[in-house]
């Protein structure tokens, strides 16, 4: 079952390695029910970095968060609150619209329960 009745935003959060449970732990202080992590390397001008003449690409971590529209301002700033994203080289956070969702069905079952149906 696809769901479009209510309107969540996806938070991208992109952070150091060893960085991710500040933003789940911020991220569900703020009521998100939790985050995907997966990993990457980073490739930005800040990225590169040198050892004994070796070329060093730092490892990333990138959380993603999915939460309801109405929440993703809150928790997009409790992140960036305990990740200091507003310093240089701290990481970056954006948040996109999501058109459509599967797979959380106790979210809809949560809105069945709460409306009586």
């Amino acid at each position: 079952m696809v769901d479009t009745s209510e309107k969540f935003k996806l938070i991208v959060t992109i952070i150091d390695k060893g960085s991710c449970d500040k933003v789940v732990e911020a991220s569900k202080k703020a009521g998100a029910e939790g985050g995907t992590i997966i990993y990457g390397r980073g490739t930005g001008i800040r990225e590169k970095a040198k050892l004994f003449s070796m070329l060093i690409e730092p490892e990333k971590e990138i959380v993603l968060t999915l939460v309801t529209a109405e929440r993703a301002d809150h928790v997009l700033e409790e992140i960036v609150k305990n990740t200091d994203l507003n310093e240089p080289g701290h990481g970056i956070a954006f948040v996109m619209d999501v058109e459509a969702t599967a797979g959380i069905a106790h979210r809809i079952q949560q809105d069945r329960e709460n409306n009586g149906d």
